[in-house]
C-alpha cells in the first residue's frame, strides 16, 4: 500500500489543512501506517496533481493562509478501486526478533532488559488503544457502518498489543529459566 491511500482514508470523513491532516493521521491511521509529516505534505502535492484531492486556500487574519484539502470524486473512485483489490499481507519487521535471533552475542541481562522495555512499550500502547475504545466506541453495536469499520482497526490494534504482551511474558519466562 502506498501512503496515498492512507491519506485518502484520513480525508474521507473531513476536509482539513495539511497540519490538521498530519495530526489526524497520527491519531488514527498512523497507529498502523507510519509516515512523517514531511512525507504527508509531499504526498498531498502528488495527490493534488493527480486530482484525487483538491485544496482550497482559506485566508486567515494575522496568520498565513491555510490550504484545506478534501477528497474529489476522482479520489473517491480511486479509493473504491483500491479497496476492492485483494490486500497483500505484509511481512513483520521487528527489531526485537533480530536481537533475539542473535541474542547469544550479549549477556542475558542485556536482552532481558530489552524485552522488559519492549513489554512496557506495548503495555502503554494497549492503554492508549483502550482509552480510545472507551471514549469513542463504547457501544459498538450502535455505531454507523463507517464507525464500525474504524472500530475494527482499533480492535485489531488491541488484539495485537495483547498478543505481543503475552509473547513478551512467555519470552521472559523462558529466558529466565
Amino acid at each position: 500500500m502506498s501512503l496515498s491511500y492512507a491519506i485518502l482514508a484520513t480525508l474521507t470523513d473531513l476536509a482539513c489543512s495539511g497540519y490538521e491532516l498530519a495530526k489526524r493521521f497520527d491519531g488514527s491511521v498512523g497507529h498502523f501506517w507510519s509516515a512523517s509529516h514531511q512525507q504527508i505534505y509531499r504526498e498531498l502535492n502528488r495527490l493534488e496533481e493527480r486530482q484525487w484531492i483538491t485544496g482550497e486556500v482559506i485566508p486567515q487574519t494575522g496568520r498565513p493562509d491555510k490550504k484545506c484539502y478534501h477528497l474529489t470524486e476522482m479520489g473517491k473512485v480511486e479509493m473504491a478501486k483500491w479497496i476492492a483489490q485483494p490486500s497483500k499481507s505484509s511481512r513483520t519487521k521487528e527489531e526485537i526478533l533480530v536481537k533475539l535471533f542473535a541474542g547469544d552475542l550479549v549477556e542475558p541481562e542485556i536482552l532481558l532488559a530489552e524485552l522488559r522495555r519492549y513489554h512496557q512499550e506495548h503495555e502503554q500502547q494497549l492503554q492508549i488503544y483502550q482509552q480510545i475504545e472507551q471514549q469513542h466506541f463504547a457501544d459498538p453495536e450502535k455505531l454507523s457502518w463507517g464507525a464500525k469499520c474504524q472500530y475494527l482497526t482499533l480492535r485489531q490494534g488491541i488484539r495485537y498489543e495483547i498478543d505481543v504482551i503475552a509473547w513478551c511474558k512467555e519470552a521472559l519466562t523462558l529466558l529466565r529459566a
